[in-house]
């Protein structure tokens, strides 16, 4: 499994890379702007992420503005749905609108900081990305 871990905050992003790390290689960006490059440069370059694991609240690009740009690269690609990458919002923020809005621009799964690392793993085998 290869994933991008996308968080302005180094305790946040240090607790998934440790959960993820287990599993596959784990790269970082710490900006929606850094996500989209590294998605972009990841499909480029040969076999994309299987996941991305994305906050909201980020300087420069917001979480859910990269989601999207994501998304429409994957359009552009002609990658159909069930290749797409998976999706998982990892933020602080949990009221509804929010929730709802990063469910509107095609995340897979929504889970509110401090990630329950067994939350997180019941996601990925939901996915199948890991048994």
């Amino acid at each position: 499994m290869k994933t991008l871990i996308v968080d302005d905050d180094f305790a946040s992003r240090l607790l998934l890379q440790t959960v993820l790390s287990k599993y596959g290689e784990c790269h970082i960006a710490a900006d929606g702007r850094e996500a989209v490059e590294a998605f972009r440069a990841a499909q480029e370059q040969g076999p994309g992420y299987d996941l991305i694991c994305m906050d909201i609240m980020m300087p420069r690009m917001d979480g859910q503005a990269a989601v999207r740009e994501i998304r429409e690269l994957e359009t552009a690609r002609g990658t159909h749905a069930s290749a797409a990458v998976k999706i998982m919002m990892t933020t602080a923020l949990d009221d509804m609108k929010t929730v709802f809005a990063s469910f509107k621009e095609l995340c897979d799964a929504y889970i509110v900081k401090p990630v329950d690392a067994n939350l997180l793993l019941g996601h990925l085998r939901s996915f199948k990305l890991i048994q």
